[in-house]
């Protein structure tokens, strides 16, 4: 039995683009809202459709600037639950405050725990994301998660960029917290792993100590969930081209890209970084030749059309 009622999908301003081709790929218009501000830079929302008894999706990363963006995220829940929608599904490509997942100082927050809550009071029902930088986020809602992966995307991309990965390419972790995620890339190619061993002095800086496995002779691909201020990721190519690789790339999720990121990827052993697009691109990274996105919007169409026809979302990622 079909829905007895419709949905619409909405957008922020995060990420235009991505939810743009996400209607296309479900054969539907975004809806209609607009986004503005008052003089003193409040965030004003208007919703120019009816919702009432609708499911309504609305896609919005909290990415640079983050609070504008989750401040427009919360405001637009609120219109629309008083507006009568029948759920509300926020579709978070990029989870933001997603690092601070627990307390690692005394008098710390747990901001990622913090946004969970402040969702759940706007009035969403359920929360869409990819790739969040830790698992037990899922966790922090009372209300239903659902924890997409981009690994479909970027593996068919790794295939047909190392046809012959098996016997060419290893796989790399740059940390120990990332060890999972490499080894799940590195079965599904049957390609060995590598571990960068690292210590961090302090907030956005890394120093590489170590390399465990052998990266001699083949192209050494580094698996990450997201790429912030680039530290870790051109530390860690610097070190597996000492330690003999032929060529370092890099696959990440979430392109963040704040501070000195460009210019270190321009300036680094990297041959090429790619990244989706669950955040969109700046003019200059954009313009940056060692920078390359391949699209989600097919994963992220699929989600919102299971959902909404109350189907399975796991095998997406079979």
């Amino acid at each position: 039995m079909p829905p007895s009622h419709d949905y619409k999908v909405f957008s922020g301003s995060s990420n235009v683009d991505l939810a743009a081709r996400i209607c296309n790929y479900l054969g539907r218009s975004l809806a209609k809202a607009r986004l503005s501000r008052f003089s003193d830079g409040e965030t004003q929302v208007e919703i120019e459709e009816n919702v009432r008894g609708n499911d309504v999706f609305i896609i919005q990363s909290t990415c640079p600037p983050v609070n504008d963006h989750l401040m427009e995220l919360l405001i637009m829940c609120d219109a629309l639950k008083r507006a009568s929608a029948a759920s509300i599904i926020a579709v978070m490509p990029y989870y933001g405050y997603a690092r601070q997942d627990r307390k690692v100082a005394p008098r710390a927050p747990i901001t990622a725990k913090l946004v969970a809550d402040l969702l759940e009071t706007a009035g969403v029902t359920r929360v869409v994301s990819m790739d969040m930088h830790a698992g037990q986020i899922q966790g922090f809602f009372n209300i239903p998660t659902d924890h997409l992966y981009a690994s479909p995307v970027l593996l068919e991309d790794m295939r047909r960029r190392f046809p012959k990965a098996a016997d060419e390419v290893v796989l790399v972790s740059p940390d120990a917290g990332g060890v999972e995620r490499a080894r799940a890339y590195s079965k599904r190619l049957d390609a060995p792993l590598a571990i960068i061993d690292k210590r961090r002095p302090h907030p956005n800086a890394s120093e590489v100590m170590n390399l465990i496995g052998e990266v001699k002779g083949r192209d050494a691909v580094i698996i990450d969930d997201m790429v912030d201020t680039a530290g870790t990721l051109t530390a860690g190519a610097f070190a597996l081209k000492k330690a003999g690789a032929r060529r370092v790339f890099a696959y990440a999720v979430h392109p963040v890209l704040s501070g000195p990121a460009l210019a270190r990827i321009t300036e680094s052993q990297l041959e090429e970084v790619v990244f989706t697009d669950t955040i969109q691109l700046t003019a200059a990274a954009k313009a940056c030749p060692k920078i390359r996105c391949v699209p989600t919007e097919r994963l992220f169409g699929e989600a919102i059309k299971r959902i909404y026809q109350a189907e399975s979302l796991s095998s997406l990622f079979v």
